[in-house]
């Protein structure tokens, strides 16, 4: 079925509290997605990020947990978690006492959540043992939450060293020295699964409202996780790590026409022998839990799942790593069987080998086509990412949060890439006249989704670009305005899809 969705991360969305969170512009935004006809809003991780390694969502100390910058000040002051004055108190937190409309500072931020979650705690923690629908949360997420509030808890009251620091019978998860540390911190524990309880709530909230929208909510799973998280602590048999718990191997994508040296990424490595042994069950639970969250999933890094490259850990960059295969056909087969169904797109971007073709075209995975890569080369004819080469099950994008946004790309492009495009385009088109040809070639694609970031349908150039990999800092902190999230905004998108077919009510019923 032909679709159109919106690619925008929670963190952009507007908000007067400094970060896009789940309050009341989500759920505005969810109904003017709707009301623009659009079915598909993708975001990106939703874990929690961290000031130290960037603010990156694909940088967590857990594949599980919420990130608590995103929940809602507003909601907390409405359920009466806190009342409106202890919200508005928060802004002591703020340098100036109030956020930047358009960008975010995640050290104030930080600063503003944890001064109003700890009050939230502090006001309710006597009534949370009687809490019925907290009860529950805890039953149904134990398989993750406990660990994570052990390792919250357990990494503050030890100045935030790495977990391979921490005293030997805490990082290697001694029985006794566990049941012992619940015991002593029981109350900072509970703290962490309330704040994740407040999270998991205000997120059905909004799924509940994109579901009266008929909206889907697209997930994005990096592929590994990070070492100092509570995933690798909780469980470090599924990685390769050696005696002291450190990495033997990392992650990472051999030397390319982009980089000589490659890219060192520095995750730990999958023991995917162990991960074969018992079912694959760790990433069951993971991917479980993010179906849970949404309806659909973007597997970041899929070449990783068919084969991976390995980087000796003490080696400086990507370029003495090798490749190593990964059991691609078992695992798909134990997902599919697992979720009677396989509800994931492939993020095949880059240089894809046929045993990865192989796998997409067995397990019917979507791929993706990026059409800012359509341009570059000598003849886009043969690209794979050229409108006329597309297949119908895939997804087409305009651009991704790596990408500048299409204004900015087209503005930078070199000559022959542009001169490439407007011979495809069928004019000689200029910056605002760039996005909405590249918009019309998504839209008119045969693949069945088109999925626009938010820059491109707003037509924002160079100073709204979410990411520029490789780049440590200043990124993920553009944010929408109000007005660019409003009905209004989006409404010129419907006529659109209603020119090529991307509105499902519209689509004539199937011939018997």
């Amino acid at each position: 079925m032909r679709r159109y969705g919106i690619l925008l991360h929670i963190s952009s969305l507007p908000s007067a509290w400094g970060v896009g969170d789940l309050g009341p512009e989500a759920h505005a935004f969810a109904r003017a997605l709707g009301r623009a006809g659009a079915r598909i809003w993708q975001f990106l991780p939703l874990n929690p990020t961290s000031t130290f390694i960037g603010n990156s969502p694909y940088s967590s100390p857990s594949a599980f947990a919420g990130n608590p910058l995103f929940i809602s000040p507003e909601v907390l002051a409405r359920e009466g978690w806190l009342s409106r004055a202890d919200v508005e108190g928060s802004l002591c937190c703020v340098p100036g006492g109030c956020f930047d409309a358009c960008r975010t500072d995640y050290a104030a931020v930080t600063a503003q959540r944890e001064y109003l979650l700890s009050a939230a705690f502090e006001r309710n923690s006597h009534c949370l043992a009687d809490h019925g629908e907290f009860r529950l949360f805890c039953r149904e997420h134990d398989h993750w939450l406990h660990d994570y509030a052990r390792f919250v808890s357990i990494k503050a009251e030890h100045g935030g060293v790495s977990w391979v620091d921490w005293p030997k019978d805490l990082s290697r998860r001694d029985p006794a020295a566990l049941e012992a540390w619940d015991a002593h911190a029981a109350r900072p524990m509970l703290r962490e699964k309330f704040v994740q309880y407040l999270f998991f709530s205000q997120w059905r909230a909004l799924r509940a409202v994109c579901a009266e929208e008929k909206v889907e909510l697209w997930a994005d799973v990096p592929i590994y996780v990070t070492h100092d998280s509570a995933d690798v602590w909780a469980a470090p048999h599924y990685f390769n790590l050696d005696g002291d718990m450190r990495p033997v191997s990392v992650s990472g994508v051999p030397p390319d026409y982009f980089s000589e040296t490659g890219q060192r990424w520095g995750t730990p490595v999958y023991r995917w022998d162990v991960l074969r042994d018992d079912g694959f069950a760790w990433w069951k639970r993971r991917l479980g839990h993010v179906l849970l969250l949404a309806d659909r999933a973007r597997l970041d890094h899929f070449r990783g799942f068919c084969g991976y490259w390995d980087i000796p850990a003490e080696e400086e960059t990507a370029v003495n790593g090798k490749w190593k295969p990964a059991p691609a056909a078992e695992f798909f087969t134990a997902l599919r069987d697992h979720f009677n169904g396989l509800p994931f797109i492939a993020e095949d971007l880059g240089v894809i080998t046929a045993d990865v073709r192989a796998a997409m075209r067995r397990f019917s995975l979507p791929g993706m086509h990026v059409l800012q890569f359509a341009y570059g080369g000598c003849d886009p004819a043969f690209n794979s990412d050229i409108p006329h080469l597309h297949s119908a099950s895939s997804v087409v994008y305009t651009g991704t949060h790596d990408n500048a946004p299409t204004r900015a790309w087209f503005l930078a492009a070199p000559e022959h890439e542009r001169a490439n495009f407007a011979a495809y385009a069928g004019d000689h088109p200029h910056g605002d006249d760039a996005v909405y040809a590249l918009i019309r070639q998504a839209f008119a694609s045969v693949a069945e989704c088109a999925v626009l970031p938010l820059q491109d349908a707003l037509n924002l150039g160079a100073e709204a670009r979410m990411n520029i990999p490789g780049i440590a800092a200043g990124n993920w902190t553009w944010r929408a305005t109000g007005e660019q999230t409003a009905p209004g905004a989006l409404a010129w998108l419907k006529d659109l899809a209603r020119v090529y077919g991307r509105l499902p009510e519209l689509a004539p019923a199937p011939q018997s």
